[in-house]
């Protein structure tokens, strides 16, 4: 099952026995802004033009979304790739439309301030406001995020976490969803985001002839946890610990404890717990948790061991321990993981 977060849990939008008509999304004709300013970055804006643009593969007269490319200016924008684009619509085009979709940007310091007030006005009259990526700079600099859960890249959200203290970001999921207001993780998240905004919309039925037309699943297993890397703080050969963690890495088969950690270093646990975490930023224990997690995601990817073997090679000694483990962190399982990532040529 997806992995998102929500103030409520949501209906089942899919056709089940005993549904009502009444339970069902209506279909209907729905008005999407899609804001461009210069410096957006082109995959997301191709995105959501594929998802809320195209309606070829729509039945005659079955209502879909109409899509209005919105900016500033009336003058081209320049993508981040450097190509330039005509914007058909004003900003003006927001205060009527259904859902607006706020673009990422690595600059997001010079989106117009126009563009600010124009997103708080529209949700302050009750416009659905999503964004795609790093598009949650854009809202969280409009103050809409205050208070809130958010998605972002997770490359970014340490960034988005310290410039804006009032929003909790969560690294983990492929989106959030808050209602009036949604945010998108990574790049391709954004597909798994606007197929959820369609399932809303039109019914999960709709989404998933739309995911088959895009040619991906209609809904992704765990999160975007399970693409971020979590390396080790370097540690250069004077570091106090730096024998040690050597040292561990190489023996993460073993049943190693951190009291056995601390025996190497000559430190009671307690020393060594204090002097660990002032110099990695984590604990032992954690330490050597994630150090474990990401061996048995290495192993997943390139060995054909089986899901016991991988416990046994990455320390955790069981199956069972391995999952609970790794699902914590990672946020899906070691077989879904080993289905998406494995090596096909080494399986």
């Amino acid at each position: 099952m997806i992995d998102i977060v929500r103030d409520k849990p949501a209906k089942s939008l899919s056709s089940k026995q005993g549904e009502t008509a009444n339970d069902r999304p209506k279909r209907g004709s729905h008005d999407v802004a899609i804001i461009v300013y210069d410096g957006f970055t082109p995959f997301e804006l191709g995105v959501a033009c594929e998802v809320f643009g195209d309606a070829r593969w729509v039945a005659p007269g079955d209502p879909w979304y109409r899509l209005f490319i919105c900016g500033d200016t009336s003058a081209p924008v320049t993508a981040d790739g450097g190509f330039q684009i005509l914007v058909p619509h004003g900003l003006e085009k927001l205060s009527s439309v259904d859902t607006i979709i706020v673009s990422p940007t690595y600059r997001p310091s010079e989106v117009p301030e126009s563009v600010f007030e124009s997103l708080r006005s529209a949700h302050a009259r009750g416009c659905r406001i999503l964004s795609l990526c790093g598009g949650a700079f854009v809202l969280a600099e409009a103050g809409l995020l205050d208070g809130r859960r958010a998605a972002t890249h997770w490359a970014e959200c340490d960034a988005l976490a310290q410039r804006y203290p009032l929003l909790s970001v969560d690294p983990g999921v492929l989106y959030v969803d808050e209602g009036d207001i949604l945010t998108g993780a990574g790049s391709a998240a954004s597909i798994d985001l606007c197929l959820h905004i369609v399932r809303q919309d039109f019914g999960s039925d709709v989404a998933t002839q739309l995911a088959r037309q895009l040619v991906v699943p209609p809904q992704r297993d765990g999160g975007q946890a399970q693409y971020i890397e979590n390396p080790l703080p370097a540690l250069d050969s004077s570091d106090l610990f730096a024998d040690t963690v050597t040292w561990v890495q190489e023996h993460l088969g073993e049943p190693v404890t951190v009291e056995d950690l601390a025996v190497r270093a000559a430190m009671s646990p307690r020393t060594f717990a204090r002097r660990f975490r002032a110099a990695t930023g984590t604990t032992p224990y954690q330490w050597l948790v994630r150090q474990r997690v990401q061996h048995a995601q290495r192993l997943l990817e390139v060995s054909d061991l089986s899901i016991e073997g991988v416990a046994e090679q990455s320390g955790f000694c069981t199956a069972g321990n391995l999952r609970k483990h790794f699902s914590r962190i990672v946020h899906t399982s070691p077989q879904a993981y080993r289905h998406t990532f494995q090596d096909r040529n080494t399986a």
